[in-house]
Formats: structure tokens, C-alpha cells, sequence
């Protein structure tokens, strides 16, 4: 399946030229399936889950603080001396000789007892930090799935495109042999037929044209769906997706814009971290207890003379003074504080910039596909006016040319304006957080992070005393901080 795969990207991107020109393959494909297939198996999805993934493992690596640490170490050690007894000025024998060994094996068990709340504050900022990663999965989802929903219109404009230059090419040769004919019998001078041959000329580089550009969209749904595109169906409309005004859009952004949910929790994760760098201050409580074994022979039995242990003690640390450390580390996690809050205020700065823009662009690009329905409606009025007149003397070969082009032009713009009124709305859709596949393929089998996260915590196991261990945790611990909300206005004022 992958070998395949790669094939068919190989395919579209170093024979898109030839596939251009071939008539599209027999299997039909819709929007849906273009964005289901890119949802499975887009690289970049893929990447960020895993991610994701790994940021799952930060919580249970912070709750491990409040776990036992249990470790074992054992030493086992030889001496061996030999002593001599001089004579004259070297040594010609010994006499004596020493041989021995020591053994000692220990097992250790740490608990803590109470971190002045930096465990507490490190769960909490590995929590936000993992909804963090959440919102960055919805931007590049709605970053993914705005390419497909692009190159997928793109295919379609391109193919419509090709078939206009396609007939423009048929009706221009058509046009140059009747002017070559009416030249023949007198009818019209070698100027009319020149200006047929040069427009002639003009439509077959403008269908080169479309169809290298057909080729090149086809290799950019290639690159971000994983196969070429087939016979494309009509997309979709969105407009059940769509806000009804740009007051409900604006709403809809600030309840759900990845962009601006990501900066909150991000706020949220360097404000638990502002309370453990304040932890450091608090007193720590640690419990530990030993069972260990030693002992020395002067035998080569290690196991003579064994003595066995049992130690334990309750130690309680306070720091006096670290040099400073303490308190710069404070000061840079409440300035990354402050930097994170005001990027709250530039994240939904930047979502109502999108929504704006966005819902602008739908506007525009509405009044534009009217405009141009029109136009091509009263072109090809024109047209073929213009054609029957020419027939009869009453217009020269230079305007059935003019008409043609018009009438060519029109119907471009036309097409483009339909793709780019689709693209407007499908951007209004990320601005707001609905740009993804749970909105646009409801029957699609979805990632779902949150049974990740569930498995990863599951694997933790459970510690009878580590409830306890967490609400002691609690007691004068640092108060992590006011609410996203809050802190924005304290950094706005």
C-alpha cells in the first residue's frame, strides 16, 4: 500500500505532464475522500499526533514526584599485599602476605512527603501544556485540510480551464479556415486571415499554458492527499458550516480559534511554572528508609562476618540562601508569564484579523461570481451576435476575434471566481475552528488525543498514599495565579 503510494506521487509530480493530457482516471473522488484520505495519512498530521503523544508522558513524569523512588546498589571489593624483608639494599624475599574482601549491598526507598507545592505546579503546567498541544493538532489539521480543500478546487479550476483553451483552439481553427476560404474568393483581405492565424497562435500557448498548470496542481493534491486525483466531483457547499454574520464569526472565534485556545493554556502552563519556581522557597519533607548488608573477610569468602541493617529517617531541607538562583528563577518564570498573557492579546488580535479578512473575502468573492455570471451570460450574447453579423458582411473578421476573446476571458474569470468564493468560505471556517474533518467528514473515523492521554495515565498504576501525598502537597503551597482572563488585564494595564 505504501510502495503504491509513493508511486503515485511519484507519478503525478515527474509525469504530471503526460497525466495532463491523458484522459482522468475511471474512479470518481469527492471532497470528502480527498480529505479523509489526507486526515489518515498526511505526514504532517502524523508528526504532530505523535507529538503529541510524546507531551502525553510530561504528566506522568511530573507525577512521579510524588511516588516512591526505590533504588539498590551493591559493592564488592578485593585486597590482596604482599610485604617483604630487606637485606642489603634490595628485597630478596617475603615473609608476610594479606589478602581480603568486602561486600556491602543496599536498598533504598525515598518518599516525598511534601514539596512545597512544586510537584503540584509541575502537573499542573504539564496539563496545560498538553492542551497546548491539542490546539497546535487543530492548527495544522485546519493548515492541512485548507491545502486539500485548495489544491482540490485548484484541480477543478484547471480542468475547466483546459477545456475552455481546448475549445477556444477548436473555434480559432475553425475561424482561420473560413477566413482562409472567403480570402480565397475575395472576400476579405491577407490582413483578416494574418489576424486569424496570429489569435490561433496566441490560444494554442495559452492552452500549453493550462495545461502545465493542470499538471501542477495536480502534483500539489498529490503531495498533501497521498494520490493523484481522479475524476473530481463538485465540492460541497459549506454554507451549513458557515456563520450567518460576521458578529457570530467573531463569537465562534473567540470560543474555538486553535490559535487563540493554544496562547490560554500556554498562559496557563507558565503561571503554574511562576508557583514552582516559588516552591523552591517552601521546605521540603523526605521520607527515607534503607535495608543494607556489609561486610569484610580476610578469607576469599565475601559472605563471612555479614552484618544487616535497617535505617530510617525523616529529613526536612530548607533553602537559607542560594546565591540568588532562586530568586532570578522567579523573575524570569513571572516575565515569561507576562509575555505569555500579552501573546493571549495578540492571539486574538490575529483570530479577529483572520475572521475579518476572511469573511471580507466570502463577501467579495460573492459579488465577483455574480458579477461574472453575468458577464459571461452577456458575452456570449455578444458572441454570437457578432458571429452571425460577421457572416453577412456587417463585421470584420477582427471583431468575431475581439468577441472570442472576450467571450474566453469572461468564462476564466468565471471559473476563478467560483474557486476563489469556495476558498473564502472554507478560510472563514478555520478563522472560526470548524476547518476540520469532524465538521467536514462526520462518518470519518476520528484521532481522538484524549484516549492517548487516557492510556498513558493508565499505565501509571496506582499508589495507595499518594492522595495523601498530593493534598499535603497543598498546604502553603504557592498560589499558581488569577485566571487567563485576569492576567491579560493585569499585563494590558
Amino acid at each position: 500500500m505504501l510502495k503504491s503510494r509513493k508511486a503515485g506521487l511519484l507519478a503525478a509530480i515527474c509525469t504530471a505532464g503526460i497525466l495532463a493530457g491523458t484522459a482522468a482516471p475511471a474512479f470518481a473522488e469527492s471532497l470528502a475522500d480527498a480529505i479523509a484520505l489526507a486526515y489518515q495519512t498526511n505526514p504532517t498530521l502524523r508528526e504532530q499526533r505523535a507529538n503529541l503523544r510524546a507531551l502525553d508522558e510530561t504528566v506522568v513524569q511530573a507525577r512521579s514526584g510524588y511516588r516512591p523512588d526505590v533504588s539498590a546498589s551493591i559493592n564488592y571489593g578485593i585486597s590482596y599485599d604482599r610485604f617483604g624483608s630487606p637485606q642489603g639494599s634490595i628485597f630478596t624475599g617475603f615473609n608476610d602476605d594479606s589478602r581480603g574482601s568486602s561486600t556491602s549491598a543496599a536498598l533504598t526507598i525515598d518518599q516525598p512527603l511534601y514539596t512545597g507545592g512544586r510537584v503540584r505546579s509541575q502537573i499542573s503546567a504539564a496539563q496545560a501544556d498538553i492542551e497546548t498541544g491539542r490546539q497546535n493538532l487543530r492548527s495544522v489539521e485546519s493548515s492541512i485540510l485548507s491545502q486539500v480543500i485548495q489544491f482540490y478546487v485548484d484541480v477543478r479550476r484547471d480542468i475547466e480551464s483546459l477545456r475552455i483553451a481546448d475549445e477556444n483552439v477548436a473555434v480559432l481553427q475553425r475561424q482561420l479556415d473560413e477566413a482562409r476560404a472567403r480570402f480565397e474568393v475575395g472576400e476579405i483581405t491577407r490582413t483578416d486571415v494574418a489576424q486569424a492565424e496570429a489569435r490561433l497562435a496566441a490560444s494554442k500557448s495559452q492552452q500549453s499554458n493550462a495545461r502545465a498548470q493542470l499538471a501542477i496542481s495536480r502534483a500539489n493534491y498529490a503531495q498533501v492527499v497521498g494520490q493523484n486525483p481522479g475524476d473530481l466531483e463538485a465540492e460541497p457547499s459549506l454554507a451549513e458550516l458557515l456563520p450567518a454574520s460576521i458578529e457570530d464569526a467573531f463569537g465562534m472565534a473567540e470560543e474555538n480559534n486553535p490559535g487563540l485556545l493554544a496562547a490560554n493554556y500556554a498562559e496557563q502552563a507558565s503561571r503554574a511554572r511562576v508557583a514552582q519556581a516559588k516552591a523552591a522557597t517552601r521546605p521540603s519533607i523526605n521520607l527515607r528508609g534503607q535495608l543494607d548488608a556489609s561486610g569484610s573477610s580476610p578469607t576469599n569468602d565475601p559472605f563471612d562476618d555479614f552484618d544487616r541493617g535497617v535505617s530510617g529517617q525523616v529529613s526536612l531541607s530548607v533553602p537559607l540562601f542560594t546565591g540568588g538562583q532562586i530568586s532570578s528563577s522567579i523573575r524570569q518564570a513571572q516575565e515569561q508569564n507576562n509575555a505569555d498573557a500579552a501573546a493571549i492579546e495578540g492571539a486574538r488580535r490575529a483570530a479577529q484579523q483572520d475572521v475579518a479578512q476572511a469573511w471580507n473575502q466570502l463577501l467579495g468573492a460573492r459579488a465577483a461570481l455574480a458579477s461574472n455570471e453575468e458577464q459571461v451570460r452577456a458575452a456570449r450574447i455578444a458572441f454570437e451576435g457578432v458571429r452571425q453579423e460577421a457572416q453577412v458582411g456587417l463585421r470584420t473578421t477582427l471583431d468575431v476575434l475581439n468577441a472570442q476573446q472576450e467571450l474566453r476571458n469572461a468564462e476564466l474569470a468565471l471559473i476563478n471566481a467560483r474557486r476563489d468564493e469556495y476558498l473564502a468560505g472554507a478560510f472563514v471556517l478555520a478563522a472560526i475552528g470548524k476547518l476540520e474533518a469532524r465538521w467536514l467528514t462526520p462518518d470519518q473515523t476520528l484521532y481522538d488525543p484524549k484516549s492517548s492521554y487516557k492510556r498513558v495515565y493508565r499505565s501509571f498504576g496506582w499508589v495507595p498514599w499518594e492522595p495523601a501525598i498530593a493534598a499535603v502537597d497543598h498546604v502553603l503551597a504557592p498560589r499558581i495565579g488569577p485566571a487567563p482572563d485576569e492576567a491579560v488585564k493585569t499585563a494590558n494595564k
